[in-house]
């Protein structure tokens, strides 16, 4: 059995204690403040009457009801004082709280165990579950078969008390505590330590199975799955996909930077650098990654995909141990999604559609959470069903359609192992080269491996990545100086450069845009410098882009027109082919086909259909 990851939990208002809330889960209709709900809101709490008891606590006559949601949208966004509720997933709700003193908002997870104070029965559980545990024939493998162990012995170890059930009191010791009791209980960080149920108060059986309340039992069984085989406190943060980074900087609040209410603060937190400190190295063992002394630092990868920095001890963290979960969609974002944000528009994706489908190799470049990789990835939709994909990454981010896909991941040398057991990125990239790939993509161009990518262009491999560049003159600098160090000569191999960065909007709001896209045209030996067109332009003034390259681009005319045998007096007929692109984009938006699998099974589907042949 793993230990707990668990931090504590601060409220940011008083509670209202309302007598009526344990009443409630036997009859929710006489409940007042449940008639006071909302008819989705109702439907919320009668599936999960944990979310109830936290509206109990609530001081709805200061703050409100608060706004409940299925799902968030973009124009939340202008909200001065959100106060909402929405799910996270089947049992754990957040609440966007304001707080009127402070830029940023609170965020308060509402999971099963909320204020169902079984910490002080977790200790006789665990000890008995050990003993289960140590009995099994086999250990189970998978995580959903140690869930399914893990709840068929808690079942086994509770009995579990029907509402209304009478139970004869001679068998009770203890009984269950008022709302108030709990909520003290389940605020204070202290966790019974005694594996006597007893000693906490707690009534059990005969034979000594514990006696819980419906949701006690769903509190517990919640709680153990979370902490020993989940991801602990964090659970709920990892499962909000409306989260972007989870930040903890040391002693205090986890930070949140949220893609509709921005930067919040969570409810949930560290009161000091001990517990800070053991909450880390359970995170890394977690995750196979353990942390000491000689080796504070880890980058690691989480098993949903997300990003893991972790840096542990006061030595080189002034204020404690602190850890970035840069979050990964699970499903990647489509190019109409990225559309939607405003980022580019569906010219852009026309152009970007042609090029990517003709071969040519492209640079999405910017400053740390501009979107790169998002935009990659959503692009990869572009790329001829039939191809055959290599992505090499050194953390596993890109999602790509296609059926023909290598996924190879570079391979830090673990503790202990002997020379030869570290793969980088350059030798995964060489090792590309002879699997005869379509496309390759590289998740970030960091290093050496820059000068194997440039070498797999000049041998006709189209490359896609990632680099971090503001400008396409500081990526041409990039590349030519140390680590990479591209000859002059190869850097027009690489024909499309985006830039793209975060910007603030005149009206407020930070917002990802494609700044340009421009096309790399060649290398003039004689003055030394490079000529370059942008092909697309973002107007901030408008926050609209445009087409500067209409009728003078250099990739579509020269190159692609040339691949596809069109007359030389006919070139100018390639800009009808990106129009074209761009209504069929437009359409495929407004029939609904947004999401990343289903546009691409669209614009396969088109393919086969022949209507993107382009006629010579």
């Amino acid at each position: 059995m793993g230990s707990a990851l668990e931090a504590t939990v601060t409220l940011p208002f008083e509670p209202d204690y309302i007598d009526e809330g344990n009443d409630c889960y036997n009859n929710v209709e006489s409940c007042a403040l449940y008639r006071m709900l909302p008819a989705n809101a109702r439907d919320y709490v009668k599936a999960s009457p944990h979310l109830l008891e936290y509206l109990h606590i609530l001081p709805v006559n200061t703050v409100g009801i608060p706004l409940f949601l299925s799902e968030l949208k973009r124009d939340l966004k202008s909200m001065e004082n959100p106060n909402v509720i929405y799910p996270v997933n089947d049992s754990t709700f957040v609440h966007i709280f304001p707080d009127q003193n402070d830029v940023r908002n609170w965020y308060i997870p509402i999971e099963p165990s909320f204020l169902h104070s079984v910490k002080a029965i977790l200790p006789v559980i665990e000890e008995r579950l050990i003993d289960m545990i140590d009995a099994l024939d086999e250990e189970p493998v998978t995580e959903p078969a140690r869930i399914e162990v893990l709840k068929n012995f808690i079942r086994q170890l509770v009995y579990v008390q029907e509402p209304n059930e009478k139970i004869d009191p001679s068998l009770l010791s203890g009984g269950a505590k008022d709302l108030k009791s709990r909520i003290k209980t389940f605020l204070t960080s202290e966790v019974g330590a005694s594996a006597n149920p007893q000693a906490s108060g707690h009534p059990q059986l005969a034979d000594g199975r514990l006696i819980l309340s419906q949701q006690e039992y769903k509190a517990l069984e919640y709680l153990m799955i979370r902490d020993k085989i989940e991801m602990g406190t964090l659970k709920p943060f990892l499962s909000d996909q409306y989260i972007e980074d989870i930040t903890c900087d040391g002693v205090g609040p986890i930070f949140i930077e949220h893609k509709i209410f921005k930067g919040l603060k969570s409810v949930v937190g560290f009161q000091d650098s001990k517990e800070l400190d053991a909450f880390v190295i359970k995170l890394a063992e977690r995750i196979k990654r353990p942390l000491t002394y000689r080796n504070p630092i880890v980058d690691a990868t989480l098993p949903d995909g997300s990003r893991i920095n972790i840096v542990y001890g006061t030595e080189i963290s002034k204020h404690g141990s602190n850890f970035t979960i840069r979050k990964v969609n699970e499903v990647p974002l489509s190019i109409l999604q990225v559309i939607e944000s405003g980022a580019c528009n569906y010219m852009m994706a026309a152009y970007l559609w042609i090029c990517l489908e003709y071969g040519m190799s492209m640079f999405v470049s910017g400053e740390t959470a501009s979107g790169k990789t998002t935009t990659l990835n959503a692009l990869t939709t572009f790329l001829p069903p039939e191809n055959k994909i290599v992505t090499i990454e050194d953390t596993p981010e890109l999602t790509v359609p296609h059926r023909n896909w290598t996924r190879e991941v570079a391979k830090a040398k673990g503790k202990g192992e002997g020379e030869g057991s570290e793969i980088t990125m350059f030798d995964l990239l060489k090792a590309a080269l002879r699997q005869r790939p379509n496309q390759i993509l590289v998740g970030e161009i960091r290093g050496v491996e820059g000068s194997v990518a440039f070498s797999a262009m000049q041998t006709g491999h189209p490359v896609m990545s990632t680099f971090h560049a503001a400008s396409v003159e500081k990526l041409i600098q990039r590349l030519c100086g140390d680590p990479i160090n591209i000859p002059k000569t190869y850097v027009d191999n690489l024909n499309l450069v985006i830039i793209q960065s975060a910007v603030k909007l005149p009206g407020g709001g930070t917002v990802r845009r494609m700044l340009s896209v421009n096309e790399l045209v060649g290398y003039d030996p004689e003055t030394q410098g490079f000529s370059f067109m942008a092909a697309f332009v973002w107007d901030p003034a408008t926050d609209s882009f445009t087409f500067t390259g209409r009728g003078s681009s250099y990739l579509l005319e020269n190159k692609i027109a040339t691949m596809l045998g069109i007359p030389e007096n006919r070139r100018a007929d390639i800009y009808d082919e990106v129009d074209k692109r761009a209504k069929i984009l437009e359409r495929l938006h407004k029939a609904g086909y947004t999401q990343f699998w289903d546009l691409f099974h669209m614009t396969t589907k088109i393919k086969k259909q022949g209507l993107l042949t382009i006629e010579v």
